[in-house]
């Protein structure tokens, strides 16, 4: 294996206009050039906004292969429902919209180097594809049974842990052992210390020459503030941070200045998220749904107290307050509908067991029902829910439980209209009437 010099290695930054000295960087820069002859798979791993994208480069550029195609795939820009044929190609008709062939990444880039960026959002399919072309060499267009060869050789990067993500089911143990033969790791920006005075300068510096102004200075106390901070967005949002003060500083910029800027860029990302579906509990709709439960059922009795009355009774107020709870639920419906992509109708509830359920009410069941075989139905649980005495107290869940029997019986066991009444989705209707065990089955003989 050729020596890796000094001079080299600062030969390759500069070409590549990587900007630093610090150990970690030079050593991950070294790396990449002495794996680089050697036709193997890379790992390269590290944070966003490290510049991770550089390696794959340095890596084709000096091996046997700089003469021939690189292509650089971000595999998390790709829906994962056409990875498969952008990597590998499709047959003209594999799906509905593939009007002509297509050649894939792989087959454009025989002979040359494929990057892989994102490489931990590939499907489970598309894994698979991949780790028999690194394995064999061998692939099969989308659609089509013929064998086809290729000769690529593979680096990837990610920002994730990917030995977390196979013990999690999530990435293919057999895969990550092939595309982690070699691994590279690219520093963060918070642990290339003096790097950062060097990179801000050359950042300010662009800017200048961008937009022909005087560029922006730094003194020590700037300085310190920055090489303080802990740049998550590593040297992404460094460059960014510059820029802004660029566009609206002049001349030298001293600490108070660049704490200004960053107290600022931490508090516009630590806001609350207001509507986090990945995290949300829906406390707040639940609570909707027992007010609106609660109103319902307050507006029960006093319909019955008017009825007892001969209909001298006024409880106009708690119609006003049921429609306003209803309004809101339904809002609060919409809000999460929005959010999630979820809808009314697209719901993965099996028709039979829907069936158990709606058998009930549809005309022809009802008009084949035998007056002497003994069924339960919704209308029998909500006669025996009347029979409870009118002043006990019933919880949440009797009541809840009550409201869905009566909205089912109304739209006769329809689950589309029952939901909308309710104005929550088919999904957590059909949850609830297995919950409270609501379901039943007509019993033909």
């Amino acid at each position: 294996m050729a020596t890796i010099t000094e001079a080299k290695i600062k030969q390759t930054m500069q070409r590549y206009s990587i900007i630093g000295s610090a150990p970690k960087l030079l050593s991950a820069v070294k790396r990449a050039l002495m794996i680089a002859p050697i036709d193997i798979s890379v790992l390269i791993n590290g944070e966003n906004g490290t510049g991770k994208e550089f390696f794959p480069k340095i890596i084709h550029d000096n091996s046997s292969r700089k003469h021939k195609q690189y292509i650089a795939v971000n595999c998390g820009a790709i829906p994962a429902g056409t990875i498969s044929s952008e990597l590998f190609g499709h047959e003209k008709g594999a799906f509905t919209s593939a009007e002509n062939e297509h050649s894939g990444y792989f087959e454009v880039a025989d002979k040359g180097t494929i990057f892989l960026d994102e490489v931990a959002d590939l499907t489970l399919d598309a894994q698979a594809r991949l780790l028999r072309v690194l394995e064999s060499g061998e692939y099969m267009r989308v659609g089509s049974s013929k064998v086809r060869k290729t000769d690529v050789r593979v680096v990837a990067a990610t920002n994730k842990d990917l030995m977390q993500m196979v013990k999690r089911g999530e990435f293919r143990e057999d895969l990550f052992y092939r595309i982690a033969a070699i691994r590279i790791e690219v520093p963060p920006l918070r642990e290339r210390g003096e790097d950062i005075k060097l990179l801000a300068t050359k950042f300010s510096y662009d800017y200048a020459e961008e937009h022909n102004c005087p560029p922006l200075t730094f003194d020590e106390t700037a300085y310190r503030e920055l090489m303080a901070f802990r740049w998550g967005g590593n040297v992404r949002e460094l460059q960014s941070l510059v820029r802004e003060m660029s566009s609206f500083e002049s001349g030298i910029v001293n600490g108070e200045a660049v704490k200004r800027y960053l107290n600022q860029k931490n508090h516009s990302s630590s806001l609350p998220v207001v509507f986090d579906t990945a995290q949300h509990d829906y406390t707040q709709e639940r609570e909707l749904i027992f007010k609106l439960i609660l109103q319902m059922q307050q507006e029960i009795k006093d319909l019955k107290k008017t009825i007892e009355m001969g209909g001298h009774g006024n409880h106009s107020g708690n119609n006003i307050h049921l429609s306003s709870a209803i309004n809101e639920l339904q809002r609060q419906g919409t809000a999460i509908t929005s959010a999630t992509g979820d809808t009314l109708h697209e719901v993965d509830i099996p028709d039979s067991e829907w069936q158990e359920v709606t058998d009930h009410y549809s005309d022809d069941n009802t008009k084949q029902r035998s007056g002497t075989a003994q069924r339960s139905s919704f209308s029998d649980i909500k006669a025996t829910a009347v029979d409870v005495e009118e002043d006990k107290i019933k919880t949440l869940q009797d009541t809840e439980r009550e409201v869905i029997i009566n909205a089912i019986e109304r739209n006769k066991g329809r689950r589309k209209q029952t939901a909308e009444e309710l104005g929550i989705s088919e999904r957590t209707l059909y949850r609830k009437i297995k919950e409270y065990g609501l379901e039943y089955r007509n019993n033909r003989k």
